[in-house]
């Protein structure tokens, strides 16, 4: 069995390197012309994507992803802050977290090590079909093109093959903006580095405001003490943060910057709810090129809406099927555990218990399920900020355990 896979990005190359391990003639192709120059900053594993990356690769890519990444289980209790950086509540203990944050570059770098020369970086898709022998086909842009038993479209949340299948988008904005960074610890002043602590929280202010600051430690937090393993791009205590404000004119003509001349206006968008000057310190002290911009979108969170096609030769899994948000740090896990699954059913082809139709009919109906749970609870908190239009005072601290404990787990 020949299986082309569009897209290079975590689930992609999950799912190649998985195929790879497994004796499957694979070959992935990306856009990108080099894996390390990636968007987005870290990403949480929860126990469940870690058990599915152990199904797809050697157990010493394992061991050097748990050697970079920084364990949950040695932060401190996530906090919850209003706009002038009055503590609120905390979220729960974590001594008994078996999660990870790891930088997505790391992560990427790894799994394109185990995918190895079935790797084709630098090739643009421009669509999918069919050959005349009715075998899916990849087209590129440059008018080559190449024929698979399956093709899979690990190709995010504009996914060209998921659009092919569904017949338009399998996405929507959700209305918020968002707006990331990084910070150095040591660059922050005393104050704010009592405040902020080894431990990642979420701020909450009028007009829909908020603030996530995320703690990265992969040196001093490491989830596998193995110095010689070790390939993190973080190498000191770090806060990867991100603003989140409702769209509107103003906010998306924010996407057109960068560098600092972002930044300075991140900041007056704060300035202008009334947020505290100290409480801004994580952004104003940002390195200016690590801030960035972009746009939440989600899919459907009801299962029966998601992959809505027949199943056949051709699917998707990751984003391109259920974009979500970065509000419930789900989304890269999800994508791990679907290539895991996709990978599971294909055995059983391989083995002649199945037919590839129905391997991949199995395979996009635990996906549905997988996806509607990330993406309930990521737009859980995206509703709950979006209906925040007034300064969190004592009110904030009847707020439900459950929605603040997915507050508290935000990921930029």
């Amino acid at each position: 069995m020949r299986v082309v896979v569009v897209g290079g990005g975590i689930g992609g190359l999950a799912l190649g390197a998985g195929l790879r391990r497994r004796g499957f003639e694979v070959a992935v192709f990306d856009r990108d012309t080099d894996v390390a120059a990636t968007g987005g900053y870290h990403i949480t594993l929860d126990e469940r994507a870690q058990s599915a990356l152990k199904d797809l690769v050697e157990p010493e890519i394992t061991r050097r992803l748990l050697a970079s990444g920084s364990a949950l289980r040695l932060r401190e209790r996530d906090a919850f802050w209003d706009r002038r950086g009055r503590l609120l509540g905390h979220g729960p203990d974590l001594g008994d977290s078996a999660s990870i944050d790891v930088d997505r570059i790391t992560l990427r770098m790894l799994l394109a090590e185990a995918v190895g020369d079935r790797l084709h970086l630098g090739r643009h898709v421009s669509g999918v079909g069919h050959d005349d022998h009715g075998a899916p086909r990849v087209l590129f842009t440059d008018g080559a093109s190449v024929s698979a038993d399956l093709v899979v479209g690990a190709d995010g949340t504009h996914s060209v093959v998921a659009r092919h299948l569904a017949g338009g988008p399998t996405n929507s904005p959700t209305g918020i903006m968002g707006f990331s960074g990084r910070t150095l610890r040591r660059d922050l002043s005393p104050g704010e580095h009592r405040r902020l602590g080894p431990r990642s929280g979420l701020a909450i202010g009028p007009r829909a405001g908020a603030l996530y600051v995320g703690f990265l430690d992969p040196v001093g937090n490491t989830a596998l003490d193995a110095p010689e393993l070790r390939m993190s791009v973080t190498t000191e205590p770090t806060y990867i943060w991100g603003a989140m404000f409702p769209e509107s004119t103003g906010t998306d003509s924010l996407r057109d910057l960068s560098g600092g001349a972002l930044r300075a206006a991140l900041l007056g968008l704060f300035r202008e709810r009334g947020w505290a000057e100290h409480t801004l310190e994580v952004i104003a002290r940002a390195d200016p090129h690590s801030v960035a911009g972009f746009r939440f979108n989600a899919a459907s969170t009801r299962a029966a809406d998601l992959a809505p096609w027949p199943a056949g030769r051709i699917t998707a899994l990751g984003d391109a099927v259920h974009a979500t948000p970065p509000t419930a740090g789900m989304g890269a896990g999800a994508a791990i555990r679907d290539a895991a699954g996709l990978l599971t059913h294909l055995g059983a082809v391989a083995d002649g218990t199945a037919t590839l139709t129905d391997a991949v009919a199995d395979f996009e109906a635990g996906m549905r399920r997988r996806g509607s749970e990330v993406l309930t609870l990521a737009m859980k908190t995206v509703r709950w900020i979006l209906a925040t239009d007034t300064t969190l005072g004592a009110a904030a601290t009847v707020v439900s355990t459950p929605i603040l404990a997915a507050a508290a787990r935000l990921r930029p």
